[in-house]
């Protein structure tokens, strides 16, 4: 792993505060580590004050170790060890992490590396011209299996060529990144096989073929349908104005697509989701406790009641 330092004292702002409303996350958050055991937050908070500012400064760490009641050299010690802090101005649009551990080695990451020194700048941690993109190279991120990959911000595109990496790129560039879907770039899904099941697929062939057992019964037409604890939130009809979903942040088109098949179309019926609601929602998408992290209804209800301009007097941020 490359050393991490923090950014020359010329970029770095004299202050960091947060803005009201996530100093209000930053307290509820820290209330939900047991007593004595409040500086455990620190991960959380860094992350947040990065999506504030779009990376952490030095007044950032100061500001939660005094917050957490924390040395300032252990709250830099955890800046400075984990790859998804940024410690210096890095693209507005997009920054690109290039996995470059072997499996992504060996599978292609030099040439997406190339593609960012060409399309970026020929240096990582230095951004394009107009300030709007950078890139780095990183240790592995966890998706060996669909090498090589990438992660902007939160999301991983995996089994990438590199003109794909180059047209993802250009869509983020002009502003619509959030078009191009996660996950794996060749269709395969999640980490199948992209060529099918090689294995338990049947045949005459093999120990199984030699015990002469019956066939296997076909599969149903349609599974039965996913029993979850909580209540269903009550569905609608798809409206001719269906709202945008994907701006919700944990939203993106395959998760929209999900919540279209439940009934789900507009801001205002997440945001009036109470929790058993929640709780089977998240339940039904599989999420853990995404929505809550997330804050689906706080989001859902700033863009019912007023659009992108209450979503940014809410959250200091445009939605996604």
């Amino acid at each position: 792993m490359s050393v991490r330092r923090l950014a020359e004292e010329s970029v770095q702002p004299a202050e960091f505060k947060f803005s009201r409303d996530n100093a209000a996350w930053a307290k509820a958050t820290i209330k939900k580590y047991p007593k004595g055991r409040q500086q455990s937050a620190i991960i959380p908070l860094l992350m947040r004050a990065q999506e504030q500012d779009g990376w952490v400064t030095k007044a950032a760490i100061e500001y939660m170790a005094d917050m957490l009641e924390m040395p300032y050299i252990r709250a830099l010690e955890v800046a400075t060890f984990y790859t998804q802090f940024q410690l210096k101005p890095v693209g507005t649009k997009a920054h690109v992490q290039v996995c470059g551990t072997t499996p992504c080695m060996l599978r292609g990451s030099e040439e997406l590396i190339r593609v960012c020194k060409n399309k970026i700048n020929a240096q990582p941690f230095e951004t394009n011209e107009s300030g709007t993109l950078s890139w780095e190279e990183v240790e592995c991120q966890g998706a060996c299996v669909n090498a090589p990959m990438v992660m902007i911000f939160k999301d991983a595109y995996e089994d990438l060529t590199p003109e794909q990496l180059a047209d993802i790129i250009d869509t983020f560039e002009a502003g619509e990144g959030e078009s191009v879907t996660p996950g794996p770039q060749n269709g395969r899904h999640l980490s199948a096989p992209i060529g099918g099941l090689t294995t338990l697929a049947g045949g005459d062939s093999g120990p199984a073929a030699k015990t002469k057992e019956p066939a296997a019964k076909p599969a149903p037409a349609a599974a039965p349908a996913k029993q979850v604890e909580g209540k269903q939130p009550a569905a609608m009809e798809e409206p001719a104005d269906k709202d945008d979903l994907k701006m919700l942040s944990g939203v993106g088109p395959k998760i929209e697509t999900v919540l279209h098949s439940i009934g789900i179309f507009k801001f205002e019926q997440i945001a009036g989701w109470k929790e058993e609601e929640r709780a089977w929602v998240d339940g039904f998408l599989k999420f853990k406790g995404r929505i809550e992290r997330e804050e689906w209804v706080k989001q859902a209800d700033a863009l019912a009641r007023g659009g992108v301009e209450e979503y940014v007097r809410v959250f200091g941020k445009k939605p996604r």
